[in-house]
């Protein structure tokens, strides 16, 4: 990097004098500037109004120095040619062409650019970075005064994790916006990183591919969907790995998914380490292995597969190696065929490949770099260097043609991450473009801050000429969207990466992941999806028990002991779809009959209304059985507590009606027009909303939840709903029995008034019923474990429902059905005489 000294002119004092008298000589004398180490030059470049800079890894590999510390260290040498960072670089200088032409975007503005090699070094990557940072205008003179550094306003970053956490916590302080995207072939695992997207650590840090925390989730969802219980896990050891594994895991715990084991791997580990990783897969009772890994440390762990031919096992694959047709060629022994995973959607734009296979605009811009990239990519030697060229080497004219070379440059495999770059670059350009307040011409004279572009850039929001909205989160990331691939072999023997399916982080959790299962092949060419659990579903008959030291996906399948039932709901089932269809058939009694006088008597709308809420009484008990859930715990409560309020407000209505109606026989009595139709509808909706409140109140302040109760026995574990509120739960059936009460306080004191039908002696014995039940359910609920509070309250529920069903609806069946004659006005009156 290039430093900048004041000293005075003139004096010649050495060592700590020099020092001490630096200051007060700095302030009486003339200034100049001093460039202390080399400079870094760019190895493309381009003048223009605004400069933007770039880092790519045109080489893969550096020489190792060994440093003595007693002599300045040499310039980094790099080594191994890497054909996708020209193809990064080629993809910024296109947009940036682009935008020159445009007249809509940035009119009479030209933008340069500047772009380094990071030889994939972190040490080098932090290097051309404050490069970038201080502008080197040094370099043209060593005297007068110091000029004030010509920053670039925005860089498009080193790609890969790592590096990107490097560069972004150096420039940070400077505010220098840095907008990454993903990097292929060598750091193909891309500047994902979750830790990216704090932005206390990297505040001028955004990209333009999704966080891996979107990725590390969609994974685990993927292998849920699929069933995969019992899974081994690999990463690699860095930041990529280390940290998209991390919520992998955490998310698949929530999920139920155990992981047998997790292992790290790096692409320079001794052969014994990844032998050590062979043999712990083949010791594996897991069929599926997650593997989030970088393209070449998953190159060097598929190499010693091969020796092993470890086949058979179903590989889930992160985005950097699943989509690498390197990776792909390198497979030869099918090992991970069927292989799942995410990948970046598909993209294409118009011109971008023409200008990136059009080679020759590097020679204008660096000739050394220009003649190493054509020697490479046509497997030639220039001339002058025709003393290096070997035996069977050709001599380079500098006329090759591209369309007879077949290589990872002229494959356009990794389109989706050029228009990546594409849109960082653009996303720039947007954000200058408010900046000058561009219109038909932009504002020349502005100051451009590069803190003002990092703010615009991440409030910016725009369309693609392809028509892809891009923008940015708080956290300076995309929307993650993930096309879901399968590796199909062809026939030809290559392989094929056919998207099956898509993932959307920004849709509601339950359409965020769609799949055509269909069209999958999977591991070995089976047609059937594999099956990867650490134990089968116990069958009804028998109990789980936990494996010690396993999870609690391990579990043996005990006969259950005499006197025990295993989780078999038939019975429960049977009883509450038995009380919906005789409620269904009374109410179709009801219906067919709803002319008579003993249906229209006592208000037949509040006869249907209690009909309704009783089959919803019946349906409610449902809620209560099988495996708990979220929605399932929260729904069993309060719809039991809500349509048996419901269900109590009704028989209400229908015994004060009862009494109001004798009150209105009284001489000068106009009870009734105080307590009509409208009333007792009111008075139905009135008690039913008080439960409603009482229930939102519940699930706001803490709602019923899934617990998995370990306290009950040892040997097993009771999947409950744990009740969250207590206060609200007793809230819910005090409220119940408040209303039972007083409807059997009025039914009683209405039981002897004189008809021959008074409905209120039916109510009477109702009630009497249903408070029985539900006052012996508070002490037989309290004392009763686990599984058999359940039960006791299926069994309070249905137990009241029949006993309302019953009590006062059958006796008018069997008056409708058997005993028509009875079906008379004057015979509810009590104004005929008994027959004998």
């Amino acid at each position: 990097m290039t430093s900048q000294w004041c000293t005075p002119r003139g004096q010649s004092l050495l060592g700590l004098l020099e020092l001490l008298l630096l200051a007060s000589f700095c302030q009486n004398e003339e200034l100049v500037c001093r460039q202390i180490g080399a400079v870094e030059r760019p190895q493309l470049s381009k003048d223009g109004d605004i400069l933007l800079g770039g880092i790519f890894s045109f080489h893969s590999k550096w020489k190792d120095k060994w440093n003595t510390y007693k002599q300045k260290p040499p310039p980094l040498q790099c080594t191994s040619l890497n054909f996708r960072g020209f193809q990064f670089a080629q993809a910024m200088l296109f947009a940036i062409d682009e935008i020159n032409n445009s007249t809509n975007l940035l009119p009479g503005i030209l933008l340069g650019y500047k772009i380094y090699d990071a030889c994939a070094s972190i040490a080098r990557s932090v290097r051309v970075a404050l490069a970038l940072a201080n502008g080197n205008q040094v370099e043209s003179s060593l005297k007068g005064p110091c000029p004030k550094p010509a920053q670039v306003q925005a860089i498009m970053g080193e790609t890969a994790s790592s590096p990107c956490m490097a560069i972004a916590t150096v420039i940070g302080p400077f505010h220098i916006p840095l907008v990454s995207k993903r990097n292929g072939y060598e750091y193909a695992h891309f500047a994902t990183c979750a830790c990216l997207s704090d932005k206390n650590k990297y505040p001028s840090f955004l990209r333009t591919i999704p966080s891996d925390h979107y990725q590390s989730r969609a994974l685990a969802q993927l292998v849920k969907y699929f069933g995969w219980t019992w899974v081994g896990a690999i990463r690699t050891n860095d930041d990529y790995g280390n940290n998209g594994m991390a919520t992998f895991i955490e998310t698949a715990e929530e999920l139920g998914i155990c992981v047998e084991y997790s292992v790290a791997v790096f692409r320079t580990d001794p052969l014994d380490k990844i032998r050590q990783i062979i043999d712990i897969i083949k010791a594996s009772t897991s069929r599926v292995i997650v593997a989030f890994m970088a393209n070449k440390d998953m190159d060097v762990l598929l190499s010693e597969m091969s020796q092993h031919n470890l086949t058979g096992y179903q590989w889930v694959g992160s985005e950097s190696w699943i989509s690498d047709s390197h990776t792909a060629a390198m497979d030869v022994h099918h090992i991970l065929d069927g292989a799942v995973g995410l990948s970046i959607p598909k993209a294409h734009v118009t011109g971008m490949k023409e200008f990136i296979l059009d080679v020759k605009q590097l020679n204008s811009s660096s000739k050394e770099l220009f003649r190493e990239f054509w020697e490479a990519l046509f497997d030639c030697k220039f001339r002058n260097l025709a003393s290096t060229t070997t035996e069977n080497q050709r001599e380079c004219s500098g006329h090759e043609d591209l369309a007879g070379v077949k290589n990872s440059f002229t494959y356009m495999s990794l389109m989706p991450i050029f228009y990546n770059i594409y849109k960082g670059v653009y996303a720039v350009a947007h954000a200058l473009h408010d900046i000058l307040s561009c219109n038909n011409t932009c504002n020349k004279t502005t100051e451009l801050d590069p803190f003002m572009i990092l703010q615009r850039i991440q409030r910016s929001q725009f369309k693609t000429k392809e028509g892809d909205e891009v923008y940015f989160n708080e956290n300076g990331d995309p929307p993650a969207k993930y096309e879901i691939i399968n590796w199909q072999p062809t026939e030809n023997g290559f392989m094929d990466f056919v998207t099956v399916g898509l993932y959307d982080a920004s849709l509601p959790a339950d359409r965020q992941l769609t799949l055509q299962t269909t069209t999958f092949t999977w591991a070995q060419n089976s047609e059937q999806v594999p099956v990867s659990v650490c134990s089968e579903k116990c069958p009804p008959g028998t109990r789980k028990v936990l494996q010690k030291g396993k999870p609690v996906c391990c579990y043996d399948c005990l006969r259950c002991a005499d006197g025990e039932i295993s989780n078999n709901t038939a019975l429960l089932t049977a009883a509450s779809l038995l009380g919906t269809c005789l409620t269904a058939v009374v109410m179709f009694i009801f219906f067919r009959y709803r002319q008579t006088p003993i249906v229209r008597a006592n208000n037949s709308e509040l006869s249907f209304l209690l009909l309704f809420s009783l089959t919803l009484c019946f349906l409610c008990s449902l809620t209560f059985i099988g495996r708990p859930s979220g929605w399932s715990c929260m729904l069993r409560h309060t719809a039991f507590g809500i349509t048996f309020v419901l269900c109590i407000s009704c028989v209400l209505g229908k015994t004060m009606v009862v009494l109001m109606a004798f009150r209105a026989t009284l001489p000068g009595s106009n009870v009734m027009k105080w307590f009509g139709p409208a009333q007792q509808r009111l008075c139905v909706l009135g008690f039913t909303l008080i439960q409603v409140i009482i229930c939102i109140l519940w699930l706001s302040i803490s709602p019923p939840s899934p617990n998995k109760n370990f306290d009950v026995a040892k040997d097993r574990i009771i999947l409950e709903c744990a009740l969250g509120s207590a206060v609200g739960f007793w809230s819910v059936l005090g409220y119940i029995g408040l209303l039972a009460m007083f409807c059997f306080i009025l039914a009683f004191l209405a039981r002897k008034l004189p008809d021959n039908f008074n409905e209120a002696k039916f109510i009477t014995f109702s009630m009497l019923i249903f408070c029985a039940v539900w006052v012996t359910f508070i002490p037989a609920y309290v004392s009763s474990p686990g599984k058999f509070s359940v039960a006791v309250e299926i069994f309070a529920i249905l137990s009241s429902s029949f006993g309302l069903l019953i009590c006062i609806f059958i006796p008018k069946c069997y008056i409708i059905l058997l005993k028509p004659e009875r079906n008379t006005r004057r015979n509810l009156m009590g104004k005929e005489a008994p027959t004998h």
